[in-house]
């Protein structure tokens, strides 16, 4: 499947015609048609990434409501970047995609690969459904004592929410949360569950409104043995490890400020995993239209590589 994105790409390495062409095809899977009048005809404007409907005179932008709205960095670069960043399991840092794509400037790299990171996340997407397992961790180590209460200054509390696939996974949400009460745990079920599902968790009190909000709870007793809390939801603490070595190995560990941006580029790696093609098409922002990333966006929520 890692394949079927290479040959895109290659398709269209160094060839921009091609990159516009393929963006095109994305966009209007069965031929123009012109937003503001439906007419099925217009006239390419290659210099300026625009179609202009020859009925009306309306301007579309091949690239509006994907990473490339605007941008003046080549397409070709864009295509090979959404490949690197799709199909480099551990992920990438702003100065590895510098050195891949042969960019002059850090910076450039930088937006890039964080425009990419912000395309991760769809707007629209699915809540879990059928039946879940749902728990919380400490990014940073565990601590014993603090369940109940606000995370240390030097860890965050982390909650993950992951489908029961018979004896394997689905699909998982993972977010930051202030602290375990019932206001934060089951704010996230609500925002990331449809309501029906079985949610499975273990017995700790600030899941037991679930019952009450139209989802079957089903809560186990853990104690305080990691290896029974472990084998009763075996798929939410497989998550949980594979995200901290995932962080230590990749990013070497990773602020509080910016965790929920690694949080979603690991939820995006882990529910695309068999799907490298698309993982690609997502990244480019093809198939869900969302408004322009702006200045504040990138610069209010990263600043390292």
């Amino acid at each position: 499947m890692r394949d079927a994105v290479a040959a895109v790409v290659a398709a269209v390495h160094l060839d921009e015609e091609a990159c516009r062409a393929y963006l095109a095809a994305a966009r209007w899977p069965g031929g123009y048609r012109c937003p503001r009048c439906t007419h099925s005809k217009a006239l390419e404007l290659p210099g300026r990434l625009l179609w202009r409907c020859l009925a009306c005179g309306h301007d579309t932008s091949v690239t509006a409501g994907t990473v490339l709205h605007r941008t003046r960095t080549p397409l070709t670069q864009w295509f090979w970047a959404a490949y690197l960043v799709a199909t480099h399991t551990p992920g990438l840092s702003a100065l590895q995609l510098q050195r891949q794509l042969g960019i002059a400037r850090y910076e450039t790299a930088w937006v890039m690969l964080h425009k990419l990171r912000r395309a991760m996340v769809r707007p629209d997407r699915e809540p879990l459904h059928i039946e879940v397992e749902v728990d919380e961790t400490y990014i940073g180590g565990p601590e014993a004592g603090l369940r109940g209460g606000r995370a240390l200054e030097d860890k965050a509390l982390v909650v993950a929410a992951v489908e029961v696939r018979a004896k394997g996974s689905g699909r998982v949400r993972l977010q930051v949360v202030p602290d375990a009460s019932a206001q934060s745990l089951t704010g996230f079920v609500k925002a990331n569950v449809e309501p029906g599902a079985m949610i499975r968790t273990d017995g700790w009190q600030g899941y037991a409104p679930l019952a009450s909000m139209g989802y079957r709870h089903r809560p186990r007793t853990c104690g305080d043995d990691p290896r029974r809390a472990a084998k009763l939801l075996p798929r939410v603490h497989r998550v949980f490890g594979n995200l901290q070595t995932w962080l230590r190995g990749t990013h070497h560990g990773v602020g509080h400020k910016h965790l929920q941006v690694y949080l979603d580029e690991f939820t995006f790696r882990f529910n695309r995993r068999r799907t490298p093609l698309a993982a690609f098409q997502t990244l480019l922002g093809l198939g869900a239209q969302r408004g322009p990333t702006t200045y504040q966006q990138l610069y209010g929520v990263e600043s390292t590589g």
